[in-house]
């Protein structure tokens, strides 16, 4: 198969097409005119020659073929994208010490990327990373136990410290696989199950019952689990039901053939996810970490996730500077 006429910015089209299913959102989101995004469409195709979508049904829908090449440039464009990523943090070699504390709920697939980075450009620094609870990352940012931090943010203004926002993370709901028959009567569907809550203790339990609260939602309080894992565990058994968050339920791989996630039926809210310096850093080096911080982010998990639930289109976006 020739691949002449194949383009970056064709396949950014493609892409972009395969998660919206409509031409005009695409526009939107690559920033091209509507012919625009169907000439790249039609050049990709005339390049492979084969119909990636079927071009007789709204939304659009990808042919066998259009799912399979979505495979491969999901694939492509995320490698590209990294090797961005990992070109943007300027030289860090005059750093002697770097203490870093990053949320949890990047161990599976960003912090090893960004401990690589950071790494390879702090060649003389005395460098320590450690990851935990936000509330945790929070204390230490104001005890000045690390330097910089990555982690929910609780809405406060800490003393000498400046946040960078990163990314939107909205709450959705986690029900086990096949009880909800319709996303509109979700909370009938689950009458019969018990919602899962996550420990008090923990910024997202209190940022859930804050929510609950002022939605006069006074759910039985039977279970609150402190790990991440073991309530994605009790849904995938059919225990009970639970809200989490896009990069939650992207945590939770191992259950995703016995979970199902859907947009929260009950007033819609998000958390944000920053980087958090003290004022005494210089504002290049937090700055160039918040960077690459976001570009990681939108490849990494963002990406996936939104090939995984197409509706967090729009919902789950990094915070740009």
């Amino acid at each position: 198969m020739s691949i002449k006429g194949v383009t970056l910015r064709g396949l950014e089209v493609f892409e972009a097409l395969a998660e919206s299913g409509s031409v005009a959102r695409t526009a939107e989101i690559t920033g091209l005119s509507q012919p625009a995004v169907s000439q790249q469409l039609r050049n990709l195709e005339r390049a492979l020659g084969t119909d990636l979508v079927d071009h007789g049904k709204r939304p659009m829908r990808l042919t066998p073929a259009g799912r399979g090449f979505l495979l491969r440039t999901t694939a492509v464009l995320s490698e590209l994208r990294l090797a961005q990523s990992e070109l943007t943090i300027m030289d860090l070699s005059d750093l002697s010490t770097l203490s870093i504390g990053l949320i949890d709920d990047f161990d599976n697939d960003l912090t090893p990327r960004l401990v690589t980075i950071l790494a390879e450009n702090l060649t003389r620094c005395r460098f320590k990373l450690i990851t935990a609870p936000s509330l945790e990352i929070s204390a230490a940012m104001q005890e000045r136990r690390f330097h910089i931090s990555v982690a929910a943010s609780t809405g406060q203004v800490l003393d000498d410290v400046l946040e960078y926002p990163l990314v939107t993370d909205p709450f959705i709901l986690v029900a086990p696989r096949g009880i909800i028959a319709d996303p509109a009567t979700a909370m009938a569907d689950l009458t019969p199950l018990p919602l899962l809550r996550y420990a008090s203790e923990q910024l997202i339990g209190r940022q859930i019952e804050a929510h609950l609260t002022r939605e006069n939602l006074p759910f039985e309080n039977r279970f609150e689990v402190g790990s991440h894992l073991a309530l994605m565990a009790m849904v995938a058994r059919r225990i009970g039901w639970a809200i989490t968050t896009p990069l939650g339920y992207m945590r939770a791989t191992r259950f995703h053939d016995e979970i199902e996630a859907f947009p929260l039926p009950f007033g819609t809210f998000a958390r944000t996810i920053s980087l958090f310096a003290g004022t005494d850093w210089s504002d290049r080096i937090p700055r160039d970490i918040a960077r690459t911080m976001r570009h990681l982010l939108q490849s990494q998990m963002i990406d996936p996730a939104i090939i995984r639930l197409p509706w967090l289109a729009g919902r789950l976006h990094v915070i740009e500077s």
